[in-house]
């Protein structure tokens, strides 16, 4: 169980989250989980990254510019990197069954109060909290799915009775540090 990834792989280190306005994404971040700027890496009042080079090497359509580009942290975790983007078509934020990275999911210790903090930050939460399912339904343990002003899902999870690991379980899941 010491081996969690192939060799000189070592963690995902961030996710990407496009939103339409960043300073209110960071300020919903900021608010809801205590979210912090790690830096920018495109300025606002910085150069946009536009052209063809950009594009290929990110698999943009012709013509969309970042305009700015934001790294968060929430706690013990991955990072986020916000993009905002100009010019190019842009869809909703997709569902829990849509192709893709659908949710960023955050440990919490408590689930009420982390669920009054997504609705003071201007978010909405859907039904729940709910059991969790399988080997992590144990007492206790619980989550919820809410969305973003911009409809992001975000899952609030805890599983403080723990998980119910089978024999043949290749490595116990990373949670955050109290």
């Amino acid at each position: 169980m010491d081996r969690t990834a192939a060799p000189g792989i070592r963690a995902i280190d961030h996710a990407g989250v496009t939103v339409p306005d960043i300073e209110e994404a960071t300020r919903f971040l900021e608010s809801a989980f205590g979210a912090v700027i790690v830096y920018a890496v495109l300025p606002k009042d910085g150069p946009d990254q536009a052209g063809e080079g950009p594009e290929a090497e990110l698999g943009r359509t012709s013509g969309t510019r970042i305009v700015h580009m934001r790294l968060l942290r929430i706690g013990d975790g991955a990072s986020l990197e916000l993009f905002q983007m100009a010019d190019g078509e842009q869809r909703d934020a997709v569902r829990l069954q849509d192709f893709g990275l659908t949710h960023i999911g955050l440990y919490v210790d408590d689930i009420d109060e982390a669920s009054a903090a997504i609705k003071a930050a201007g978010g909405e939460l859907l039904k729940g909290p709910h059991p969790l399912a399988g080997v992590e339904d144990r007492p206790g343990n619980a989550g919820i799915y809410g969305r973003s002003p911009w409809g992001m899902l975000i899952e609030l999870i805890t599983y403080p009775g723990g998980i119910d690991y089978t024999d043949d379980a290749a490595a116990i899941r990373w949670t955050p540090r109290p």
